[in-house]
């Protein structure tokens, strides 16, 4: 196993950031609080300097006021950042390695050895990275039924499926519906992706 790069003291991990209103919401809450930062990326605050424990305990209670939460462990941060780039390769927006399968694409943007990675979330969060990558795609195959504006063939091809009937099949699987009643009863059976 690699190991992962040592995090920056003027890095903060963020749990629970999955998408671009997570990263508005946490530099309007760093705005308010008067806290200096250089960018706010998906699951990490990129500071100009470290935190005082005071500004950091009142961070901490800002964040969570919303659903978010510091990460202070190695174990919890590794977790963050696997969801982060699953959520980004189940949502196509991995770019030119999205090709790649989700084991490499895991183990060469974190280090580690996709045995471990999948030991440490399965452990963690009580199910495998492939159900959690399943469900992500799902919920993004589920946002694009509901604007009605691809058909299924080009969903799949969008998302990286083999064909339509493998969609359809591992959407009827997740769901309990087809995608097309799904699409007809629309945006009711969508969840938020940070309650996946």
């Amino acid at each position: 196993m690699k190991q992962n790069e040592p995090t920056s003291p003027h890095l903060l991990l963020v749990k629970n950031m999955v998408c671009t209103r997570c990263v508005m919401t946490v530099e309007q809450i760093l705005k308010n609080a008067s806290i200096a930062y250089q960018k706010v990326i998906l699951g990490e605050i990129h500071m100009d300097e470290p935190l005082s424990g005071d500004k950091r305990n009142a961070l901490q209670k800002s964040l969570m006021r919303v659903g978010f939460e510091l990460i202070d462990n190695h174990t919890g941060s590794l977790i963050e950042k696997i969801k982060k780039y699953i959520i980004q390769k189940a949502r196509n927006e991995a770019g030119q390695e999205n090709p790649l399968k989700l084991s490499i694409y895991l183990s060469a943007k974190l280090n580690y050895e996709y045995t471990h990675l999948s030991s440490v979330f399965s452990m963690v969060e009580g199910r495998t990275i492939e159900n959690y990558f399943i469900e992500q795609r799902i919920e993004k195959a589920k946002e694009l039924l509901v604007y009605g504006q691809m058909t299924l063939s080009q969903i799949a091809f969008e998302l990286n499926y083999s064909s339509p009937a493998h969609l359809s099949n591992q959407f009827k699987k997740v769901t309990g519906l087809t995608p097309s009643y799904f699409k007809d009863i629309g945006a009711v059976k969508r969840k938020s992706i940070d309650k996946l």
